[in-house]
């Protein structure tokens, strides 16, 4: 277990002041102290966070870092509950180690009140949020469960930060004033202490209090209570609400001045969220976690599909336990909300099984509509109500919109790049041939995998022992690139296995682009895809997302862009063992190759000459060589030369002939290798190009 803690005094920090975006508009803030501890995934791991907090709010104070001094023991106590419940949540449903961080921050505005802000990091952001039925002999480190909902309404701000590789959970808590502080409150003077009743320590159980919520409640996952814990107190029953489970639970009232004040922040930080998820599980995932606590105590979410029934995606419900059971009663009733209700939301008998819904309440429905489609439905209830608010219910639909959206979007997504992947199949070679006396290796990286690449390769045998290889890039990318490749590489086969030299071949290469048919060819791909975009529906704003970012920024009728195309094309014939090979190749517009000697030096062969498409009277020439045992040919696209960070480009005084110098001696794959994390280095941005290259070397 590793720990690392820092702290400051007066208006500075070690390493410079730290910005964190927190909830609850406090602004931007300044660290005053900071600790961080790497824990194990084990049952001790909740046990060991307590520990950690308690002696980094400690050590604060013996330090006498500025606003220690304000922490109550009630907002301590506070603080380790909830990291004891997040801790827990993040090793049994994530089941890595976790990262607790605890920091004490001075808000810059004046009068604002400095904060505790804690978060749990777990390292794996795609957790199934579904969990079997709770084992009745599960060890008790394991209990609890009540996590979000219990940060939800003792935390003054929390919230949840998805990134590649880990999960955060953070919470934020207001300490006292300088006044409430030197006060005190006492060991008792924490929020579940007070709310917490009267303790039997023999029996570990909750008695009733006056009014109560149950009597022989299981206090769980809290221990037994110190000595001395009176009754309770009025006003503050927030946690005992939470914790006792159900049906003894007390109802959690809907505060409609929090829905006045905060719809507008939640409804921005759901479409924060969803926007940039392009699977539409992970949009039902995340709706269900945004819902869940806040808006209800539960919720399901179907997904409609053309070919069947509709798909129950998601079921979430604010006590774990609960959701396997509410799944398996959803699955038999799913609701069948009236299409002339479109996206209102309507309510909704509570469901009779109150062992998986809870108590009874109220339940709204409401159909997840976008673009005038309908996608699916969304179900969810909240215990103790006869029936929603109407802000609530406005809230609901405001939300149900953003999620369809998010739907709407994702489906598009899906659906291009299942059409993308369809057509990359079909236009590179499924396998490299094998060339007698020659190691060859490919490196092929689209920029992404929502469009069909404009590089492309082949190797193939043209008959007579000649063996002809193909590097191209077609100007632009999509599906108007996609027509173009298609249309390119059997043209190279049919042509060079007629007999035509490597000149020949690009000559009539050239003429077959400009005719009409090519410029028809792709003009009607340019129109499929806005059709297609068309016939999914949707809003104008989601179509132009789409066009501009997703599929393409689309070529204008008649403009004939993809059909310009750089190509580097040759041939190999093999001398006899041990004697190397013949090359003859030609380059239109394309990075020239480079050819590395066994003793290190490069040269540069062939000679530029302009891109194929453009002018239909210009005559190809070709170049021939021999390569020697032990030497490498490098053939690459514009991805790698001219890839950028900042000003400078890779290529950029020979940077390409500088990185394959030292591949002297490696095989084929392993040149490739080199060269490509070689690009990678470069630059911290990935590259914004396709990237291609072909390494054969002569053995």
């Amino acid at each position: 277990m590793g720990t690392s803690s820092s702290a400051t005094s007066g208006g500075s920090v070690e390493g410079g002041g730290v910005v964190l975006p927190v909830g609850g508009g406090v602004g931007p803030v300044r660290t005053s102290a900071s600790a961080r501890v790497s824990l194990p995934g084990t049952p001790l791991a909740a046990s060991a966070a307590r520990r950690f907090v308690r002696a980094a709010l400690a050590d604060w104070a013996a330090l006498e870092v500025p606003a220690a001094d304000r922490v109550t023991d009630r907002v301590a106590d506070e603080a380790i509950l909830l990291v004891s419940e997040l801790v827990t949540n993040a090793v049994v449903h994530a089941g890595t180690a976790v990262e607790v961080s605890c920091a004490l921050d001075v808000s810059d505005r004046e009068g604002e009140p400095p904060s505790l802000v804690v978060e749990v990091t777990d390292h794996h952001p795609t957790r199934v949020v579904r969990g079997d039925p709770p084992d009745p002999d599960e060890r008790p480190e394991y209990a609890g469960g009540h996590g979000l909902r219990l940060v939800a309404e003792i935390a003054e701000s929390w919230g949840t930060t998805y990134r590649r590789a880990t999960k955060s959970v953070w919470f934020q808590m207001a300490v006292a004033p300088t006044s409430a502080a030197a006060a005190g409150t006492g060991a008792m003077g924490s929020a579940f202490m007070d709310a917490a009743a009267t303790m039997d320590p023999a029996a570990d159980t909750v008695a009733a209090p006056e009014g109560g919520f149950g009597a022989g409640t299981v206090r769980e996952g809290l221990g037994p209570a110190p000595e001395g814990a009176g009754v309770v107190c009025e006003g503050r029953k927030e946690a005992v609400e939470i914790v006792a489970p159900a049906p003894g639970r007390a109802p959690v009232r809907v505060d409609p001045d929090w829905i006045q004040r905060g719809a507008l922040s939640f409804l921005a930080e759901a479409s924060d969220l969803l926007a940039g998820q392009f699977d539409e599980d992970m949009v039902t995932s995340l709706a269900g976690q945004l819902l869940v606590p806040r808006l209800a105590d539960w919720c399901a979410i179907w997904l409609d599909s053309t070919s069947g029934p509709p798909r129950l995606a998601r079921v979430w419900h604010a006590s774990e336990g609960r959701i396997e059971g509410l799944r398996r009663v959803l699955e038999k009733e799913p609701p069948q909300v009236p299409a002339a209700v479109r996206g209102s939301a309507v309510e909704w008998p509570w469901p009779a099984d109150p062992a998986a819904y809870g108590p009874g309440g109220a339940a709204l429905a409401c159909r997840l509509v976008a673009g005038g489609r309908a996608l699916g439905t969304l179900l969810l209830g909240r215990a103790g109500l006869v029936r929603m608010p109407d802000e609530a219910v406005g809230l609901v639909e405001d939300f149900a919109r953003r999620v369809a959206l998010a739907l709407a979007s994702a489906r598009r997504y899906t659906r291009q790049a299942t059409i993308s992947r369809v057509l990359q199949r079909g236009l590179l070679p499924s396998v490299i041939p094998r060339i007698p006396g020659v190691e060859s290796a490919v490196v092929y990286e689209p920029t992404g995998d929502i469009s069909a690449g404009g590089d492309f390769y082949d190797v193939f045998p043209a008959g007579d022992g000649r063996w002809c290889f193909v590097l191209g890039d077609v100007c632009g990318n999509g599906p108007e690139a996609a027509v173009v490749t298609g249309l390119v590489r059997p043209w190279l086969r049919l042509l060079a296995r007629e007999g035509y030299g490597v000149g020949e071949v690009l000559d009539r290469l050239n003429q077959l682009l400009g005719e009409e048919a090519v410029e028809q060819a792709v003009e009607g791909a340019a129109e499929a895809v806005a059709a297609g975009v068309e016939a999914v529906g949707g809003p104008a704003g989601v179509v132009e997302l789409m066009d501009g970012g997703l599929v393409g920024t689309g070529l204008p009728a008649g403009g004939g862009v993809a059909r310009f195309l750089s190509l580097l094309y040759g041939e190999l014939e093999p001398l006899g063992e041990g004697e190397g090979v013949r090359c003859t190749l030609a380059s239109a517009g394309h990075p020239l190759p480079l050819v590395l000697r066994p003793e290190g030096g490069v040269r540069t062969v062939a000679a530029p000459q302009i891109l194929l498409g453009v002018v239909d009277d210009v005559t190809y020439e070709s170049e021939s060589f021999d390569l020697a045992p032990g030497e490498t040919l490098l053939c690459v696209t514009d991805g790698v030369t001219e890839h950028r960070s900042g000003d400078r480009q890779f290529d950029d005084e020979d940077g390409l002939a500088a990185a394959f110098a030292l591949c002297a001696g490696l095989s084929a794959r392993e040149v490739a290798e080199r060269v490509r994390q070689a690009v990678d280095e470069f630059a911290a941005e990935p590259p914004d190009d396709d990237l291609a290259m072909l390494v054969l070397k002569v053995v």
